[in-house]
């Protein structure tokens, strides 16, 4: 017992030495900041399928075919620059709850549907007209900034933030007379994660006959706090 408490009292002890050494460390505190103007360079079509059967490829056979079918009509079109991407597929028992009792009805396939193109195509009222062809489909459009240009954007800010700190540290230091300076500390904020900028459902496409639209940009900032010594 002896051994720990006098352990403990070393630990506590070389923590206050620590602590004071910091607190003798002459320090220049500053804030780095910087700000873009983002603007979306992805449109992405989000198609929600589910069909239902008495089996299981009954169930799967209309799903399919639907996906197909819409394959086929965005080819047909000749859109321009795309992806199709199927994902979250999935096959249950339908289970019916009526009157406080379950019933099983066959099966429920589901399936997630993503076409992916750039937010100027100019064929996105090309894309919507193929999907309301293919079927009882539903879907949203929304316009986001890609994974690509996030990574980018992220790595331009936190360099902008960083060189906005050392400048201010700089003009601190020849004010104040300070010779050199040399970082002691950085601190880095979580990096922005831009969402959807702009968003439209099946039911107002369909009252437009052209979808035009320009999605707001957004601002996108990031803060650096940097400790220096001299």
């Amino acid at each position: 017992m002896k051994k720990i408490a006098l352990t403990l009292l070393a630990a506590i002890f070389g923590f206050q030495v620590f602590a004071q050494q910091i607190q003798q460390v002459p320090l220049i505190e500053v804030e780095g900041f910087a700000e873009r103007l983002i603007s979306p360079d992805e449109a992405v079509f989000n198609i929600m399928l589910e069909e239902k059967g008495m089996k299981v490829s009954d169930a799967t056979k209309i799903l399919n075919n639907k996906t197909q079918r819409l394959a086929d009509l965005l080819k047909k079109a000749k859109i321009k620059d795309y992806k199709l991407i199927a994902d979250n597929y999935s096959v249950d028992i339908n289970r019916i709850y009526r009157s406080g009792v379950s019933r099983d009805s066959g099966y429920v396939a589901r399936q997630t549907l993503r076409i992916v193109t750039g937010s100027k195509n100019e064929d996105l009222q090309k894309i919507a007209e193929a999907i309301q062809e293919s079927g009882d489909m539903s879907f949203n459009l929304s316009f986001q900034v890609s994974e690509t240009a996030q990574k980018s954007l992220e790595n331009s800010l936190l360099t902008d933030a960083l060189r906005n700190a050392q400048s201010r540290a700089l003009l601190i230091a020849e004010t104040l007379g300070i010779r050199n300076i040399s970082v002691y500390h950085v601190t880095v904020d979580s990096p922005p994660s831009p969402g959807p900028m702009f968003r439209i459902m099946a039911d107002q496409a369909s009252e437009q006959s052209q979808i035009k639209l320009a999605p707001d940009s957004q601002k996108i900032n990031r803060r650096v706090y940097v400790k220096y010594t001299y």
